[in-house]
């Protein structure tokens, strides 16, 4: 990943940064006491050192036993960070004054003291560089593994299939994907169930849930999903007053049963995101805290309100305004639809065919170009990056494109006005369906109320479009 520039790592000497001329860093700490302290210091101009090259007040992460427990989500978050500083203790700790000054983050990868920081911080820079896209071989392998969804990973078999008397599974062994996705998801089950009952507390949890949306299957399959698929952060649960963060996109998704409820669950949300952001601003002055007390929450980008009941008391809960309405519609079957000549399944080109494959970066100007809904350039680059964005091409020409959001639905489709009438919208929307059936997925997508042309196009395909609609909404901005 260094070699191909993808991520930088160094490697800073807080020795290098004391004025003592023996080079000492540490002193013995006020109030007596075993061992020795880092002094703050040392510790401050080699950080200073880092904010000064960057020209802002970088994410400081301190390793430390009292720290947040490390898990895989956090891995995830901080792998968006464009730097990151790790901050690695020696003896008895480091002087809280300097603490108080540059750290944003305390973090710990276990319930144990280890001599110093420097584990753990290769601990995290393993886990987190794993998670920046191009690292890894298969970007799918980093979304499907252990500890995703509160699972375990299921138990892996390779050659020879006997071995010492023991054989591979024969469901392994069939080739019918639809009976090894069942059987992985059995074995993950039962494993976290003997293993590790804390995570098994939370799928549970998470499960429950998911029957209860599933009342509504088709209004919430973008929850039932979430969950389906690893990604689901539960906030709040109720009844049928149930608020979901997706921990890939950070957007928050909520249904309610009845206004009061509903205000309930808003109201929590509310709670908790003020003491996640009261955490990240640590460092920051009183009246950035404040702002963010006030209800403009960094870690909220979206809200996805299944309830038009609940648009007056979103706004006034959370301060978010209406930003667009979408019909949701879910392709309900298994069964791969029927391709009917419309691109080649194989890769190989053939005449009047078009050809679907994965978009690269070098195409992310035409995107951009074409695709002004989204409106961000750096959530479509992370889309294209992450492998999620596929291109229609005729003699390598890209036609067109579609794609799958962070949060799992499809979408992004686009035919450019010279090549429409020529069922290139419908290859793709065909493509997207039968990879995502691949994944074990269920396909679904989010059409606005006034493209009717999509719509059209979705139900000519078969997929079922929910009675009531949804909406999103979004901070105003300044």
């Amino acid at each position: 990943a260094t070699e191909q520039g993808l991520l930088s790592i160094e490697a800073i000497n807080i020795r290098d940064y004391t004025l003592d001329k023996h080079n000492k860093v540490d002193d013995t700490p006020y109030g007596g006491g075993a061992g020795m302290l880092m002094q703050a210091q040392p510790v401050y101009d080699a950080w200073k050192s880092v904010a000064d090259r960057t020209g802002h007040k970088p994410r400081t992460v301190y390793l430390t036993p009292q720290g947040t427990t490390f898990t895989q989500p956090m891995a995830k978050e901080l792998a968006k960070e464009e730097e990151l500083v790790l901050l690695c203790g020696h003896y008895e700790g480091i002087d809280e004054r300097v603490l108080e000054e540059i750290v944003t983050d305390y973090v710990s990868i276990g319930d144990y003291v280890l001599t110093g920081g420097e584990l753990p911080a290769m601990v995290m820079v393993d886990a987190i560089s794993r998670m920046v896209p191009g690292v890894l071989g298969n970007e799918v392998s980093g979304e499907t593994e252990s500890f995703e969804g509160n699972l375990l990973e299921y138990p892996q078999y390779s050659r020879p299939e006997e071995w010492m008397g023991k054989r591979v599974p024969q469901v392994l062994l069939s080739g019918n994907q639809k009976n090894i996705r069942a059987w992985r998801r059995e074995e993950a089950v039962k494993r976290t169930k003997e293993r590790r009952p804390d995570l098994y507390e939370k799928y549970e949890v998470l499960e429950k849930c998911k029957e209860t949306l599933q009342k509504q299957k088709l209004l919430h399959i973008d929850m039932t999903e979430l969950i389906a698929r690893g990604q689901a952060e539960l906030l709040y649960a109720q009844g049928g007053n149930i608020c979901l963060r997706d921990q890939a996109s950070g957007i928050c998704f909520h249904t309610a049963e009845s206004l009061e409820g509903g205000r309930e669950a808003l109201l929590a949300v509310r709670t908790f995101l003020m003491q996640e952001s009261a955490g990240q601003q640590r460092a920051e002055d009183a009246r950035t805290l404040d702002e963010k007390v006030s209800g403009k929450f960094s870690a909220l980008h979206f809200l996805v309100l299944h309830q038009d009941y609940m648009l007056e008391a979103a706004e006034e809960i959370l301060g978010v305004k209406p930003y667009i309405s979408c019909c949701q519609v879910v392709y309900t079957r298994r069964e791969k639809l029927p391709i009917n000549g419309l691109y080649s399944p194989d890769g190989k080109k053939r005449d009047g065919q078009i050809e679907i494959k994965r978009l690269s970066i070098e195409h992310l100007p035409a995107v951009i170009q074409h695709y002004e809904t989204v409106g961000d350039s750096d959530y479509v680059r992370e889309r294209i990056e992450k492998g999620w964005m596929f291109g229609a091409f005729l003699e390598d020409v890209l036609t067109g494109f579609a794609g799958m959001h962070a949060e799992g639905g499809l979408g992004m489709l686009f035919v450019l006005p010279e090549y429409r009438g020529r069922k290139i919208g419908k290859a793709l929307e065909t493509y997207m369906i039968n990879y995502s059936l691949e994944l074990g997925h269920t396909p679904y997508g989010q059409i606005k109320e006034e493209n009717q042309v999509s719509l059209r196009l979705q139900e000519s395909l078969g997929l079922c479009l929910a009675q009531n609609k949804i909406n999103w909404m979004a901070q105003a901005r300044p």
